[in-house]
């Protein structure tokens, strides 16, 4: 599967999760992925997700006042303060980016954020910021453009994968670790 780069915005169709997961595969990545109920929030996540070994996350889709847009990921016990992210990505301050943006640059709605959404982002609209603790886990779960699936794949999998977007992730603290209940 390839894109053209040069293909408008506005009449990009998103990928879809069977298309992301080709991709996966095309790029000689091994993913395993899990159906389950639709989850918007990390404590849904909690309840649901029963032994699914390996780090479990959460991806936040941010602007700054100049309208430059940023994908954090962090474990989801990560405690990210957006009133001092900036300082740590270099940035200007930062708040949550509209749902419209989200699905015309992400191909997802809120609750489905996640980083394999950078496939849609052809034109490389955001930066990403990958949190240090996190890529130290071996195997990571996000959700694969839908919130009724989750899939797992490996931290230095995940590298190629959003390089293979066009994208150069920066590897930062995010946070701080909040204590797991």
């Amino acid at each position: 599967m390839t894109f053209n780069q040069s293909e408008s915005r506005s009449s990009v169709v998103p990928v879809t999760p069977e298309q992301l997961l080709m991709r996966l595969c095309e790029l000689g990545i091994k993913t395993s992925t899990v159906d389950h109920p639709p989850l918007f929030t990390v404590e849904e996540s909690r309840a649901l997700r029963g032994a699914l070994p390996g780090g479990h996350c959460k991806s936040l889709f941010l602007t700054d006042k100049k309208k430059n847009l940023w994908l954090v990921v962090a474990l989801e016990d990560e405690l990210i303060d957006l009133r001092r992210l900036h300082q740590r990505l270099g940035c200007g301050r930062l708040s949550f980016a509209g749902a419209g943006e989200m699905m015309r640059i992400l191909g997802v709605t809120p609750g489905s954020v996640t980083p394999f959404g950078l496939i849609n982002d052809r034109a490389q609209e955001v930066s990403v910021a990958l949190d240090q603790r996190m890529m130290a886990q071996e195997l990571l779960n996000y959700h694969p453009l839908v919130n009724v699936k989750t899939t797992a794949i490996r931290s230095e999998d995940l590298l190629i994968f959003i390089r293979a977007c066009g994208h150069a992730p920066c590897m930062v603290n995010v946070g701080e670790r909040a204590e797991t209940p």
